[in-house]
């Protein structure tokens, strides 16, 4: 579903991602791990092109996201994203929130895309704060809308960007929840994350990723409980 070819992103003299070769297949839940500063985020942001690659390609269903000729807006559609801060409209009710790009993109009208939303919001459990505004929630409660507002857009693919980071320790349970469920209908997820009990427990495959290369790759088993390189030990034994 997506491929990556020698992707390399660089910030002035700084190397961020150093030659990085990858493929995700649909349906797959890999979720990438490593230190800070690793390039985790940034890779993930170069797959829909908030960050320009420096050189390398990406492709998705065949398309490649890097070739000027491709209509990125469209693309970025099928891949839905979740980053650590909600950015939900503050002015506007969680319904008209999550129903927004659908009717804007013409994906559906409004009276359709209230429906949808409504049966998202209670797959989530939060159908009762339709009315509500952000500022009426809970963080826990805000980044599953912001999950929702990513699948209501009917997505091929979801791309979570350390989506419980700054969210308080009691409130991480209930996105992971979400997420989980969603990797259990086989919806393609790539997370970028800290959540090992995550990573162990619900992917298909985890990349360790440190200083802009992936130094070790597996399933998630033998990855964390068998470790081969020097690096990836001496993370998991600070992390674990």
């Amino acid at each position: 579903m997506i491929v990556v070819k020698d992707l390399v992103k660089r910030f002035g003299e700084l190397t961020v991602l150093n030659g990085v070769s990858e493929h995700f297949k649909k349906g797959e839940c890999v979720c990438i791990i490593g230190p800070s500063g690793s390039g985790k985020s940034t890779f993930l942001r170069c797959l829909n092109l908030l960050e320009t690659p420096t050189s390398g390609e990406i492709l998705f269903d065949g398309v490649s996201m890097t070739d000027q000729k491709t209509d990125i807006n469209r693309m970025r559609q099928k891949m839905g994203m979740v980053f650590q801060h909600f950015n939900l409209f503050p002015n506007m009710t969680i319904l008209n929130n999550i129903t927004l790009a659908p009717v804007r993109t013409g994906l559906m009208d409004k009276a359709k895309a209230e429906q949808e939303a409504m049966s998202l919001l209670q797959r989530v459990g939060l159908a009762d704060k339709a009315k509500n505004y952000p500022a009426q929630l809970s963080g826990g409660q805000k980044q599953r809308i912001a999950i929702v507002r990513a699948l209501a857009m009917h997505p091929e693919v979801m791309l979570f960007d350390e989506p419980t980071s700054a969210l308080d320790p009691e409130m991480v349970g209930e996105v992971l929840d979400v997420m989980k469920a969603l990797a259990m209908e086989g919806m393609t997820m790539l997370v970028v994350t800290h959540e090992m009990g995550f990573a162990r427990e619900v992917s298909n495959r985890v990349l360790f990723l440190d200083e802009g290369n992936i130094v070790e790759q597996g399933e998630p088993h033998n990855l964390f409980y068998n470790p081969q390189s020097d690096r990836l030990k001496s993370f998991l034994a600070k992390v674990l």
